[in-house]
Order: C-alpha cells, then sequence, then structure tokens
C-alpha cells in the first residue's frame, strides 16, 4: 500500500493559493482517476482509494498545514504503511515558481507541515514531492501575502502545468513501485521557461556578469563574511515559520 499526502490549508478562503499547492495535486490526481466526486473523511483528512494495481490512499489533512503529521501518521500507522511509502506533496518557496523537486529523504527546510509529519512519523526518511511558488523579498509580512495569493496571469498557466507534471511524476512513482530513483532523474529538472529566463539574464548581464566570474574565491567568500556579519539578513527558517503559523 501507499500514501500520497498533498498538503494544504483547509477552507474556501485557501482555496487554490500558493500554500495549497499540494490540495491542486491531489485534486489533479482524483480527477484522473475518476474519483472527484469520491472524497471522504476518516482519521483528520479528506481521502479517496485507488488501485494502480496495489491501493493507494490519497489523502488531504483538514487539520491546517501545521498539524499535518496528525493526519498522515495516523494513515500510516493504522495501515502499517513504511515511511518509504508515504510521498507528500508540498509547496517550497526556495524554488522558482513551477520547478519540481522531488527528494528520498531529509529535513523540514523550516517547513512546519513536514515538521509535524516528521515528528508523527518519528523519521525523515519519506518522499517529498516539491512544487516552486517562488519568493517574494524577506520580510514577514510579504512573505504571509505571498503564499496566501492565488495564482494570475502567467504565474497561472506555469502552475496549471506544473501541477499536472507533479500528477505525472506520482503516476510514475507508483507505477516503479515506489522508485524514486528514475522518478528524479526524469522531473528534477528546470521548467523551460526558467531556463529561458536564467539565459535571458545571463545575455544582459555581458561582460560585467563574465567579469564577476573572475574574482577570486577568496575575496568572494570574505564579502560573503561582511555581509553575514552585518546581522542585516532575516533566517530563511523564522521567516517560513511566520508564514505557516496562519
Amino acid at each position: 500500500m501507499k500514501i500520497i499526502a498533498g498538503l494544504g490549508n483547509i477552507g474556501r478562503e485557501y482555496d487554490k493559493t500558493r500554500h495549497n499547492i499540494g490540495f491542486m495535486v491531489a485534486d489533479e490526481l482524483a480527477r484522473r482517476w475518476n474519483l472527484e466526486g469520491a472524497w471522504r473523511r476518516d482519521r483528520n483528512a479528506m481521502y479517496v482509494e485507488y488501485r494502480a494495481p496495489e491501493k493507494v490512499f490519497l489523502l488531504k489533512p483538514v487539520t491546517y498545514m501545521n498539524l499535518s503529521g496528525n493526519a498522515v501518521g495516523p494513515w500510516a500507522h493504522f495501515y502499517n504503511i513504511a515511511p518509504e511509502d508515504v510521498a507528500v506533496v508540498h509547496d517550497d518557496m526556495d524554488l522558482p515558481l513551477g520547478t519540481i523537486r522531488i527528494r528520498k529523504n531529509g529535513s523540514s527546510g523550516g517547513h512546519n507541515g513536514i515538521k509535524s509529519i516528521i515528528s508523527n512519523l518519528g523519521t525523515d526518511a519519506f518522499p517529498r514531492f516539491r512544487l516552486g511558488i517562488g519568493h517574494p523579498v524577506h520580510e514577514q509580512e510579504a512573505v504571509i501575502s505571498h503564499v496566501l495569493q492565488r495564482f494570475a496571469g502567467d504565474d497561472k498557466q506555469i502552475i496549471e502545468d506544473a501541477v499536472k507534471k507533479m500528477a505525472d511524476a506520482l503516476e510514475l512513482w507508483l507505477r516503479e513501485g515506489g522508485d524514486l530513483d528514475r522518478v528524479m532523474q526524469q522531473f528534477n529538472t528546470k521548467p523551460a521557461k526558467a531556463k529561458k529566463r536564467a539565459a535571458k539574464e545571463a545575455e544582459e548581464a555581458g561582460p560585467a556578469g563574465d567579469a564577476a566570474k573572475e574574482v577570486p574565491a577568496k575575496e568572494t567568500a570574505e564579502a560573503a563574511a561582511g555581509q553575514a556579519d552585518t546581522g542585516k539578513a532575516q533566517p530563511e527558517e523564522a521567516v517560513r515559520t511566520a508564514a505557516e503559523n496562519l
């Protein structure tokens, strides 16, 4: 058996906001599996069952983001599902909009929903399917506003395409019997628009950008150290925590 848990916050005010990207992916999978009207509620989550061919529980925790583990943990423990068979889908502010990153395990990266799941499962050894939502300036109010925004304009099309690709990645994970290697190899790539944007920025930088590359590593390190000593940078985890305490 497998679990796919898409993280988000319940309530219409959070529907299709950046922080609810996990719910959007879960809804896309339910649509593909013709289960859109089959959602039921149990153990702190909305869920549907699917066979691919083994049984899969598709979850949307109803605990709010910070307590996601109170749903994922009970489901995994009740059905004796190993952590490596629990795939968690969530937003990531540290990734460019639409970028997919998949990994087998690791720390929470400051994401409170992941912290809760690690605590409830007793391990960080479960797959993460992360989808980038981009990052505003490092100010608490800006971050909170950012994660609660709905996608619009070009961003909306980028994220719609990314949600479908993430659903593709999860279906491949199921077909591969939980083996992540092929999934990571195929999907851990930058989206085309991100590549074009990076190429354009490099072109616009021109000779100045090339000159910057020639700065000795020692000077670069010393400059970075000096900037760190100023204490102006706000810790990323503190910013993210403020955003998720909603």
